[in-house]
């Protein structure tokens, strides 16, 4: 089965979605969720990402807060979104999500990079764990809405961010003061809003780009050759 139990360094145990590398594997790659959990979307993300040779973890980082939510069987559902805030407020809105993202890490085969992406309330736990964890090649952040609160803190692996020019849950100012006090740190912007990436406000030509960026960028990191290279 997919889903497998987790131990963090403090005892807790909490759930995560696991797909093994199908091809020959080139790494493991830890995914950061948003407020909705570990969704039907990102499961296939992790499928498809499986079929190209990672190794994928998807934790349930929001299981000390809210134990029965983080499988939901909807990508979005309103209904849950208040139980799913609170939650994510008691992070620190990813804040203090390292210690079950180093667990994840540890977690992966030593055999090779292990790389971290995250989407929204993920890609602030993302942001917040490319500063603080250990054993990460790489991370990319998407849409991290509370990064700016994160920004002085400072990544010790390669790392890359993507926004949306006109996402309206994160205002261009933040986008700026990140760019600020992080000048060598890559930043995208693409003419899209919040959740690109996610069937709740994706947009084609913006998600693409976004994850061929990522993937090269993630290739680069690992200082893997081309065939033939």
């Amino acid at each position: 089965m997919p889903r497998i139990l987790l131990t963090a360094s403090d005892g807790f145990t909490f759930g995560a979605w696991h797909e093994p590398a199908r091809e020959a594997r080139r790494g493991g790659m830890v995914i950061g969720h948003a407020v909705w959990g570990v969704t039907p979307h990102l499961k296939g993300l992790a499928s498809q990402l499986a079929e190209e040779g990672y190794e994928v973890l998807i934790p349930d980082l929001l299981a000390r807060d809210d134990a029965d939510g983080g499988f939901p069987p909807k990508d979005i559902d309103p209904a849950l979104y208040p139980v799913r805030e609170a939650a994510a407020a008691v992070t620190g809105w990813g804040g203090s999500c390292d210690r079950d993202l180093q667990t994840a890490v540890n977690f992966m085969r030593p055999d090779g990079p292990v790389f971290l992406m995250g989407f929204c309330f993920g890609g602030t736990a993302s942001w917040v764990a490319a500063c603080r964890c250990e054993g990460v090649a790489a991370a990319a952040c998407f849409y991290g809405g509370h990064i700016a609160t994160y920004a002085s803190e400072t990544p010790r692996c390669p790392t890359i961010l993507h926004f949306g020019k006109t996402d309206d849950l994160i205002p261009q100012h933040d986008v700026e003061h990140i760019a600020e006090l992080q000048p060598d740190v890559p930043i995208y912007l693409y003419d899209a809003g919040h959740a690109f990436v996610a069937p709740n406000g994706y947009h084609a030509d913006s998600a693409r780009l976004a994850m061929l960026r990522t993937r090269a960028f993630f290739h680069k990191a690992s200082g893997a050759k081309e065939a033939g290279a």
